[in-house]
């Protein structure tokens, strides 16, 4: 198994259909799993995609419409049916703070697990440790919404023909990494002299918006874009009066935003055809696009050299 993947757990958008569940979207980040929008259905999703409760670390909400927050009681619950030993961390719209309330405590349990909420409230930073910094950016849409932003630290890479050159082996090369030089034969070989620069991994989870400036700012040159597409370009007019994207449209995002993989999303039960998504979006967008289905796994792309 990637230790970095997404997991999709529902692909709907308001109603979900015989082949779709509501949203959910699980991303594995080492030793953290962010459980994105849970809507009605995500605990048994959970159960089909193998997914345990105590994979999840951070519960991340766009807003408060029912299709991205229904499954939160039962994704609550079932942190404390099991006994989850570790603190999950909730963020969500703050303005939506009593919509959180009636949600966490929509019917009597024993609750166990701990569940810390940390609402947001304006653009940036919102959590930061060894995973990277996860970041929120204000969306466009009819009720106060956020997307989020997964940032690796930069880091370096070991170029082993310069390792073996300088005599550098064994326990030697972790210490160069640790402190930065180390002594090799009479010589201190510092770790520039040996590795590159080395981009960290990034991901960015964009919801029910118009365009605005906060989607290209949490797109920007990020490994992995997952974005609703709820209508296809035809219904342009529609996906703006109701404060959506056009796959077209995402696509162009990530164009403009240097993205590697595009992951679409949240699909309008109108449309009978998932491709169509694929091919509107590739029109303006040439890398890889995946049209998301229930219960895939998609691993989280190599770094890219930038």
């Amino acid at each position: 198994m990637s230790a970095r993947e997404l997991v999709v757990l529902g692909t709907a958008s308001q109603a979900p259909t015989r082949h779709r569940n509501h949203n959910g979207y699980l991303l594995r980040w080492d030793r953290e799993g962010l459980l994105f929008d849970p809507g009605e259905g995500t605990q048994r999703q959970m159960l089909f995609a193998g997914v345990a409760s105590s994979a999840v670390t951070r519960i991340c909400l766009t807003h408060f419409h029912g299709d991205h927050c229904l499954g939160v009681p039962g994704v609550v619950q079932r942190l404390s049916l099991d006994r989850v030993a570790h603190p999950v961390v909730a963020h969500y719209p703050e303005s939506g703070a009593h919509w959180f309330a009636r949600l966490r405590h929509a019917t009597s349990f024993h609750e166990v697990a701990e569940l810390r909420e940390e609402p947001v409230a304006a653009d940036g930073p919102i959590a930061t440790g060894a995973f990277g910094t996860l970041t929120a950016r204000r969306l466009d849409h009819p009720v106060e919404s956020f997307g989020y932003r997964l940032d690796e630290p930069d880091g370096r890479r070991m170029l082993p023909d310069r390792l073996a050159a300088a005599g550098v082996t064994g326990p030697a090369v972790s210490r160069l990494a640790r402190d930065g030089s180390v002594d090799a034969g009479g010589r201190t070989v510092r770790l520039t002299d040996v590795s590159a620069p080395r981009p960290g991994q990034s991901f960015a989870f964009v919801m029910d918006t118009r365009l605005r400036a906060g989607v290209d700012e949490l797109a920007a040159g990020v490994d992995m874009l997952v974005i609703e597409s709820t209508f296809l370009h035809a219904d342009a007019g529609l996906a703006d009066s109701f404060g959506h994207l056009t796959a077209r449209e995402a696509g162009e995002v990530a164009a403009r935003a240097g993205v590697g993989t595009l992951v679409l999303t949240h699909f309008s039960q109108r449309y009978r055809d998932p491709l169509a998504f694929a091919a509107e979006a590739a029109e303006v967008f040439d890398g890889p696009v995946v049209v998301a289905t229930d219960l895939m796994r998609i691993p989280v792309p190599p770094r890219r050299l930038r």
